[in-house]
């Protein structure tokens, strides 16, 4: 029998048998009809005993079949059929365990699929210049190009190293807050100061563009703060303008203000472009994501990693249009 091939029943029935025979064997000592009824007793015992230990282990392998074909097929468990004391208390946690694996393999298949379509998303993004650049590159080998014409490949192909050049250091930034690598400082952070800091780099093209920055503190006599990390948090910033820059028209304006009460603190930035279309509202801050009205070099990564440095410091980040027209993005850092 095969349940005779586990040790522990082997060490069960060794002891009931070294019982039994101690029992029949005192029977007998009183009388021969003492110990033909312990010996009767006994037998009955260890059959109704090892007939309910069979059933229990049969159901056990049972159970455990059912767990490898559910694992291996996704084959659902009938949960029902186990009833008794510690199947029970093993179907419950069975339950939970089962319910677990679920979810876990939908979002390993769910990361998978994302993997394998950033990598495409990113591949294409990086491909693309680098065509571009190798472009430049062969045209810069040809001796009698004109200085005027070589200079301005020069300037292109600039251009387009610092374009790869960010692209590179926005996905590494992004992988990086993906597997939680990036401990965020917990200090006061002065609204006004990271607004000003996130701006800088852009004032010399905005003022190209003929562009106005205005920044407003929303009435309130002491500067706004928030608990977070400057560094990161100029980093949000600074693509959310540089996303307003680039859908202002020349001449535009480009306006943030900011408030605190007592349950947050909120920035508010607006510009006087085309605004968002519609059906692009949902998916602006998903990776790679380019709507209607993107820039032409425009990657779809900038907003995405704007949302994720704002959420791992306990804030919202959210789009929307304004009534008289334009791009409106509020950021709210919870207390």
């Amino acid at each position: 029998m095969k349940i005779l091939r586990n040790p522990e029943i082997q060490r069960s029935l060794f002891c009931h048998l070294l019982l039994a025979a101690l029992s029949v064997y005192l029977g007998y000592s009183h009388d021969s009809y003492s110990g033909q009824l312990m010996l009767l007793f006994s037998v009955l015992y260890l059959a109704a005993h090892y007939a309910i230990t069979g059933l229990r282990y049969r159901k056990l392998r049972q159970l455990s079949l059912e767990l490898d074909s559910m694992l291996h097929s996704n084959t659902p468990i009938e949960f029902e059929k186990y009833r008794e004391g510690e199947l029970s208390i093993l179907e419950s946690e069975l339950s939970k365990m089962t319910l677990r694996l679920r979810e876990q393999a939908l979002a390993l298949s769910n990361d998978k699929k994302l993997l394998a379509d950033s990598m495409a998303d990113i591949s294409h993004q990086i491909r693309s210049p680098l065509t571009a650049s190798n472009l430049i590159l062969s045209l810069l080998r040809e001796q009698d190009l004109p200085l005027p014409r070589r200079q301005q490949l020069i300037q292109e192909q600039t251009q387009l190293l610092s374009r790869i050049d960010w692209l590179v250091e926005a996905l590494l930034k992004i992988s990086k807050l993906d597997a939680g690598t990036i401990p965020f400082k917990h200090d006061p952070v002065l609204v006004p100061d990271l607004i000003k800091h996130a701006a800088e780099p852009l004032l010399i093209p905005m003022d190209l563009r003929n562009q106005t920055l205005s920044i407003g503190n929303g009435g309130t006599s002491s500067p706004p703060y928030f608990t977070g990390d400057f560094s990161w948090s100029t980093e949000a910033v600074l693509n959310i303008l540089k996303n307003c820059m680039e859908h202002t028209p020349m001449g535009g304006e480009i306006r943030v203000s900011f408030s605190q009460n007592a349950i947050y603190t909120e920035i508010m930035i607006e510009d006087n472009g085309p605004g968002f279309e519609t059906e692009d509202l949902p998916h602006l801050f998903e990776r790679f994501y380019k709507g209607k009205n993107a820039a032409e070099h425009s990657v779809g990564i900038g907003l995405a990693l704007s949302r994720m440095i704002v959420t791992r410091q306990n804030g919202t980040l959210k789009a929307e249009n304004r009534a008289q027209g334009g791009a409106r993005f509020l950021i709210k850092f919870y207390s």
